[in-house]
């Protein structure tokens, strides 16, 4: 008999205390030594869900990483060849268009203009937007003789009529968690990066090889750790649709460059929703592939088994674009071995009559009314272009949500233990609450956490034998906004965090793709996004759903935005 989905559903919304100023300072000092962190820990792991998974039993073999092999392994570097790339936008989508990486190359092809002016005018416009009050803070660091001298060499291969691909010369940013030279790797503290890399990411590499003018090194959560995109050290990002709201987190800074028209796409990565919700946030597109599907290999190592290098970008094309560049295995990141080829094949179809969505439906409307009903309304104009919708069950959401804070954080701990003392103090508030809370897990508690992530994946593979995506919210609310009394050292808003995750890090746990994309404002003006899921190696789906919500919904301007020259 299928489970009742009523029956199954467990996620709950909380009501926690909310926290800043001087009483967030002595809460932290006090989680984090002495007696009373003793004290203190036995209710908040009773919160945090930690206490009631240690009474559950789970079974399965655990599941370490969420590899999902797709044939023998690669044996050498494989991307989709440049003439598989998209030319061209897919539609021309009604109400505010936003500047897309065809449109600077075909400016550049016409001789509208050059690499050289789009980047003098890229740093005008960067200037601008961190002299506005509040600023965007979108970069935390620019060096701009290494953008002049890349667009110096770019507009001379489009003079001489050789162009590495359309990417060339098109402005991409570069999340501070992911290495670029000549850039150190912050993560967004203060004392992690204290020397430029020595090469860059694969991901990052791969945008370079294409021509890709890497302007910088975008802004983010500290440690990639919260998912408001609040940083202390390099000022708070700000959302382009509203300057009072947050950006989402953690690639904030990327999410904000895409959304205020600074460039068309940037990197990032997601460990619980890290890109899907700041593109959600911020209007615009972000892609979290399957586990594997782009290299992670010089990206930061801080959460191995659950994060994942992506992108964020303007509009689907865009997205499509930048994904054709980065996916595909490399011999230095054996996880991107296992996967199937990468394909671009039918990502243009917006007919969606082959397609059934999974709707789990207590899950789905456990957002606010108008996020609900804005993907609701999706979700009947799919159904218009031919899609099935089918009502699905996915039990022990609770168990996998709880979880995936234990392996993250877990992961984040080990790898930060050498700094931890020495520069405990130098990190956010918030950052060292979460630290502290999760240095009282244990490997028992680790393990039991992939023993749930094996239950979680057969679930979700129970599902996708029933349909051929999982839709929902991208995120249970709108971005909030930004308290004053969060500033400058950050608060303590558990109530608001749990919405924001009400739907993120499941693919994470899980390693299957997951999508957000626009489907509707809020009556404030707002972005909302919706997520897709899909089944491993199968993105195309996925842009097969986000390029049909483009197709019809009417986007607005953002508040704040910067046009490029012509």
């Amino acid at each position: 008999m299928p489970a009742d989905p009523n029956a199954t559903y467990d996620l709950q919304s909380v009501d926690l205390p909310y926290l800043s100023g001087t009483p967030l300072k002595l809460f932290a000092a006090a989680l984090e030594g002495g007696p009373t962190r003793g004290l203190l820990l036995p209710n908040l792991l009773k919160q945090a869900g930690v206490t009631w998974l240690r009474t559950q039993a789970f079974g399965e073999w655990p599941t370490f990483a969420p590899i999902h092999p797709a044939g023998p392994p690669a044996t050498g570097e494989h991307t989709l060849s440049p003439d598989q790339w998209p030319d061209h936008p897919a539609i021309s989508p009604s109400g505010w268009r936003f500047p897309t990486a065809f449109d600077y190359a075909r400016a550049y092809r016409e001789g509208r203009t050059d690499p050289v002016q789009v980047a003098e005018a890229l740093f005008t416009a960067i200037d601008a937007s961190d002299a506005q009050n509040p600023p965007l803070r979108a970069f935390i660091e620019i060096d701009r003789d290494d953008v002049m001298r890349q667009a110096r060499a770019s507009a001379q291969r489009w003079e001489e009529g050789r162009p590495r691909s359309l990417l060339d010369g098109v402005p991409v940013a570069v999340k501070d968690e992911l290495d670029m030279t000549p850039y150190p790797t912050h993560m967004g503290t203060t004392f992690l990066g204290k020397k430029p890399v020595k090469e860059d990411a694969i991901a990052v590499a791969r945008m370079r090889r294409a021509g890709a003018l890497l302007v910088g090194k975008t802004n983010m959560h500290e440690i990639g750790i919260g998912v408001t995109g609040f940083n202390p050290h390099f000022g708070t990002p700000r959302n382009p649709y509203n300057l009072a709201h947050y950006t989402g987190g953690s690639s904030s800074g990327s999410a904000a460059a895409v959304a205020a028209g600074l460039v068309p796409i940037a990197l990032g990565a997601d460990g619980g929703g890290s890109i899907r919700i700041p593109a959600a946030f911020c209007g615009v597109v972000g892609l979290k592939p399957t586990y594997g599907r782009i290299p992670e290999s010089g990206s930061f190592a801080l959460d191995f088994t659950v994060a994942h290098v992506g992108h964020i970008a303007a509009t689907v094309s865009d997205l499509v674009l930048g994904y054709a560049i980065m996916a595909g295995p490399h011999p230095h990141d054996p996880l991107s071995l296992q996967q199937a080829p990468p394909t671009l094949s039918g990502w243009r179809n917006t007919d969606l009559s082959d397609l059934t969505l999974g709707v789990f439906w207590p899950w789905f409307r456990h957002a606010t009314p108008e996020m609900v009903a804005a993907n609701e309304a999706m979700l009947e104009r799919f159904q218009q272009m031919g899609a099935k919708v089918k009502e699905i069950a996915i039990p022990d959401l609770e168990a996998a949500r709880v979880a995936h804070v234990i392996t993250i954080t877990t992961e984040m701990n080990q790898v930060l233990d050498p700094y931890y003392d020495a520069h405990r103090k130098d990190l956010g508030l918030d950052v060292r609450i979460s630290l502290a809370l999760s240095r009282a897990f244990n490997a028992r508690d680790f393990v039991l956490a992939q023993r749930v992530r094996t239950r979680l994946i057969a679930h979700f593979q129970a599902a996708f034998e029933q349909v051929d995506a999982i839709v929902t919210p991208a995120a249970g609310l709108t971005a909030p906004p930004i308290p004053e009394s969060a500033l400058p050292d950050g608060d303590s808003d558990l109530t608001t965090l749990t919405e924001i995750m009400r739907y993120a890090p499941f693919a994470n746990m899980s390693g299957h793709p997951a999508i957000s994309f626009p489907v509707g404002y809020s009556d404030a003006g707002l972005p909302i996004g919706m997520q897709a899921m899909g089944r491993y190696w199968d993105e195309v789906t996925l842009f097969r759903l986000a390029l049909a919500a483009e197709s019809v919904l009417e986007r607005r301007q953002p508040q704040v935005f910067f046009v490029p020259p012509a």
